[in-house]
């Protein structure tokens, strides 16, 4: 939540059929441009859903380090060294592992953390996904720095198969069919996540409607239950994850605020990478 955020810039993505080739796609989210990579890389992830995407590039075997929170697929990391968690990592066992990369995302990592490993990392590549469709630059991205675009062509194509499949809200029906809620991502305090971030951006698909509270300008924001809330909402999400909201949190925020409360799964929602594709699916079924 502390890199260096840019301004989002619009997908550069072109359209993705069997006779398109991947475009030159080489610049990261804060406009880094990358080489290609030319000898067998050595990658430490520092992002679960980022990790994930690198085994589904064919990239497992260059995979030297990763968090304690990157568990899929878990078969082919059982062997992967672990660095620490997403924000308390373990600089000097990085530095043990020799890199010559490192994925990082901008939400998820801590700007100081990555300064320290730049020093002595050669390539930093930073990741910021704000929309599913973002999914499709971040496909190229790496399998063109990693040469793995065959790869990277597959996942594109797949993404697009199950993105044009998402019922589409007509402008009649759509404010009627819009629900407002609340997505909580954790409890004491209760926080929950702006309209500009990729989980707001993932339920828009279905004409759900993120609630945060008047004014705030937060990613994330803190925020109390209280009854002029409550008369501006349909119902609440509560996320499996990062905080593990479970069916009796369910029941018991429902006795208390009396509206609908729904646990839904986190990875689907949050998790960019491969498991967008999944993520779209699961869309599908809530809707």
């Amino acid at each position: 939540m502390t890199l260096f955020l840019p301004e989002h810039a619009a997908s550069r993505v072109q359209p993705v059929t069997d006779s398109v080739q991947l475009p030159a796609l080489l610049a990261d989210a804060i406009g880094t441009v990358h080489t290609p990579c030319t000898t067998t890389p050595r990658i430490v992830s520092l992002v679960p859903s980022i990790t994930e995407l690198l085994c589904d590039l064919g990239l497992s075997s260059s995979l030297v380090g990763r968090t304690g929170f990157c568990i899929h697929p878990k078969e082919l990391l059982a062997s992967i060294p672990k660095i620490g968690g997403t924000k308390d990592v373990n600089i000097d066992k990085i530095r043990k592992l020799a890199p010559t990369h490192l994925i990082v995302n901008i939400d998820e990592n801590e700007k100081p953390t990555v300064d320290a490993l730049a020093e002595f990392v050669p390539h930093i590549v930073v990741t910021h996904p704000l929309t599913p469709r973002d999914n499709l630059a971040l496909y190229q991205l790496l399998g063109n720095i990693f040469a793995a675009q065959a790869q990277a062509l597959q996942l594109c194509q797949r993404f697009e198969e199950v993105y044009a499949t998402l019922p589409v809200l007509s402008a009649r029906s759509e404010q009627s069919a819009r629900r407002r809620l609340v997505y909580c991502i954790w409890q004491d305090p209760w926080m929950t996540v702006g309209p500009v971030t990729y989980i707001s951006a993932m339920l828009a698909l279905i004409g759900w409607q993120t609630w945060t509270p008047p004014h705030s300008t937060a990613r994330y924001p803190v925020f109390r239950w209280n009854d002029e809330m409550l008369r501006e909402i349909d119902g609440v999400l509560l996320s499996s994850e990062p905080y593990r909201f479970t069916d009796a949190h369910v029941d018991a925020l429902e006795k208390q605020l009396g509206l609908p409360v729904q646990l839904v799964d986190g990875e689907m929602l949050s998790w960019y990478g491969s498991r967008a594709i999944a993520g779209l699916h699961y869309l599908k079924q809530l809707a």
